[in-house]
């Protein structure tokens, strides 16, 4: 039994032991722990680095607001940017549109000194003075007459068209030509040539066409006017009437005059007739089958009596001359000109006002007609006789010309 006793105070005696152990070790080890943790914990400071001064401190932060500044300053540039792309984009538009012009100009000049050096359109001794052809005009206004017109053309004068002075003076104050269109006859220096030279060097109010004068012939007659007219003349405008028409100049050129904005623009009044294909009748279409089946209708065009186009239409009519088509009616001409074009067609109903009573009453009521005619006539109805009571009742006044500014 002793023993036995004394063996378990040995074993009590190694347990306590070992516990104490056991807790000094875990102390010891903690402690440890703690002290190699905190030394980790510890931040340790660059030693070629500085924590910034109050001073430096300063001068970071205005370096970083200048940043920040420039990149306001980028964001503006930017919009800046855009805002001067958009106005060069515009300016090239407009450089562009200018020099497609000046290459338009420069052809037709090349055309009619080629016309010159070959002998046609225009001879020497009918071409304007040098100062006038340099002039800038409204509108050159180009009266449609034949050799057989003498009486029209003289009611013309007395009523709607100035003379002598005035003529001058309407062109150097208001910027308007008018002359009477014509070309020659069949028989070059003929007696029906000799009268018209004749009557030019009293009125001096013509511009000869190098065109051979024929009622079929009325298509390329025009052609020729505006390929002569640009080429002397360098106006907004170029306008074409026929002899038996009442026009009132000072409405006409205020009516153009609001559409000088516009490059390519064909004003008059605007048809869509039949194509009369049967032979023996006026009008015939010898071409009609260009335009479909029988009973179609042309494309719109200006009638005859009066239309005006712009400078760039007349130009291009200059440049192209040779490759136009022609038809009979050269109303329908001059609009299948135009076709695939981009042109602005104006349809002006002042521009084909009938006679009294209708321009009357339209002009008590202060709409006064640009040109008047009679259907039934295509033109006033016995114009050497009745053009001088249409223009009584219908006409503007002289004043109205002479007080107009455009």
């Amino acid at each position: 039994m002793s023993w036995k006793n004394r063996g378990g105070g040995e074993s009590h005696s190694r347990s306590l032991m070992s516990r104490q152990l056991t807790l000094f070790l875990c102390a010891g080890c903690f402690f440890a722990g703690m002290l190699f943790t905190d030394r980790l914990w510890i931040e340790p400071e660059a030693k070629e680095l500085s924590k910034p001064t109050g001073t430096e401190y300063e001068q970071i932060k205005v370096l970083a607001d200048g940043c920040d500044t420039r990149l306001k300053d980028v964001r503006r540039d930017s919009k800046d940017i855009i805002r001067e792309v958009s106005k060069t984009h515009n300016a090239v538009q407009t450089l562009d549109k200018t020099i497609s012009s000046l290459e338009m100009e420069l052809a037709a000049a090349r055309a009619m000194q080629d016309s010159i050096l070959t002998g046609s359109p225009i001879s020497d001794d009918l071409m304007l003075p040098e100062p006038i052809k340099k002039g800038k005009y409204l509108m050159v206004i180009g009266v449609n007459t034949a050799f057989s017109s003498r009486k029209r053309r003289d009611s013309v004068r007395a009523t709607w068209m100035p003379q002598g002075d005035k003529l001058r003076k309407l062109e150097e104050e208001k910027g308007i030509v008018m002359r009477f269109v014509i070309g020659h006859g069949a028989t070059s220096g003929g007696i029906l040539d000799r009268a018209i030279e004749a009557e030019d060097r009293k009125h001096g109010d013509f511009l000869r066409l190098e065109h051979i004068e024929g009622y079929l012939e009325l298509s390329a007659k025009t052609k020729t006017y505006f390929t002569t007219a640009v080429a002397l003349w360098d106006a907004d405008f170029y306008v074409k009437v026929d002899d038996d028409v009442h026009v009132n100049i000072a409405t006409l050129g205020a009516t153009l005059a609001k559409h000088r904005l516009n490059p390519r623009v064909y004003i008059g009044c605007m048809k869509s007739g039949p194509v009369l294909a049967h032979k023996g009748v006026r009008y015939h279409e010898p071409e009609h089958w260009k335009f479909g089946e029988e009973g179609n209708k042309y494309f719109r065009h200006a009638t005859g009596q009066l239309y005006a186009i712009s400078k760039d239409l007349a130009t291009y009519i200059s440049i192209n001359q040779n490759v136009l088509h022609k038809y009979v009616n050269e109303d329908v001409s001059l609009g299948s000109w135009f076709i695939g074009l981009d042109v602005e067609h104006i349809d002006d109903r002042r521009l084909c006002c009938g006679t009294p009573p209708d321009c009357e009453w339209k002009a008590q009521a202060g709409n006064i007609c640009v040109a008047s005619f009679d259907w039934s006539c295509s033109g006033i109805c016995r114009s050497a006789d009745r053009i001088k009571e249409v223009h009584k009742r219908c006409g503007e006044g002289e004043d109205a010309l002479w007080s107009a500014s455009f």
